[in-house]
């Protein structure tokens, strides 16, 4: 086992443990979805889940679903009379994920959507105090540009997969668009002066970004 595994394991020890429901999604996904790398798993959700009690947000834009794990996590950290609005862009990914969504004990928290938030969300008129971007990596920018006015003063975005998977530091191949959005997000980001930003090196990165 490679050192990082051994800490990996360390960790995931010494945190709080996932409830039998998100054990049997992570389970779930991985047997019937293809990519289940993407779900956010034990460490990302617990930390998302406390990362939304410390911010205390009443409304959260999540954008980019699959399979409903990190949505979970976002919504069991929400006060009862919060509210989750999670976006997910394909159709085909509703069969497994709506009842998993309902079926939770955090049901009435959230609404899920199906259909292009850079669409959808302008028309909807509302404004979030927390946003979860883990959509297309190519239209990162686009997300940003689209949340930013919808965030009060002290508001989050927390962007997944900054690090993408160390491509950042690579020159991307010519048909790459997925590293060459992160790559342009995470230069916008920090060249920024509305906002204050940290990259965590958790999992692919982690963006926390704070509206100033």
């Amino acid at each position: 086992m490679q050192e990082t595994d051994r800490i990996d394991d360390y960790i995931l020890k010494h945190i709080d443990g996932e409830s039998e429901y998100l054990k049997a999604l992570y389970r779930d996904t991985h047997v019937r979805l293809l990519r289940p790398r993407m779900a956010s798993g034990h460490l990302q959700g617990r930390l998302l889940t406390m990362l939304v009690r410390m911010i205390r947000p009443r409304r959260i834009l999540e954008i980019g679903t699959y399979s409903g794990y990190s949505s979970l996590c976002l919504a069991e950290g929400l006060e009862s009379d919060g509210q989750l609005y999670t976006f997910e862009i394909n159709d085909e990914q509703e069969d497994f994920t709506r009842p998993w969504l309902e079926g939770s004990p955090y049901a009435a928290r959230i609404e899920f959507i199906i259909g292009d938030a850079l669409k959808l969300v302008p028309e909807m008129g509302l404004t979030f105090d927390m946003a979860f971007v883990d959509g297309d990596k190519r239209r990162y920018v686009d997300y940003y540009d689209m949340i930013l006015p919808r965030l009060p003063q002290g508001g989050y975005i927390i962007a997944d997969n900054t690090l993408w998977d160390g491509h950042v530091l690579e020159t991307p191949r010519p048909h790459d668009a997925q590293t060459r959005g992160i790559m342009e997000f995470n230069d916008k980001i920090a060249a920024d002066p509305r906002v204050e930003k940290v990259i965590l090196p958790l999992r692919d990165g982690l963006t926390l970004i704070r509206k100033k």
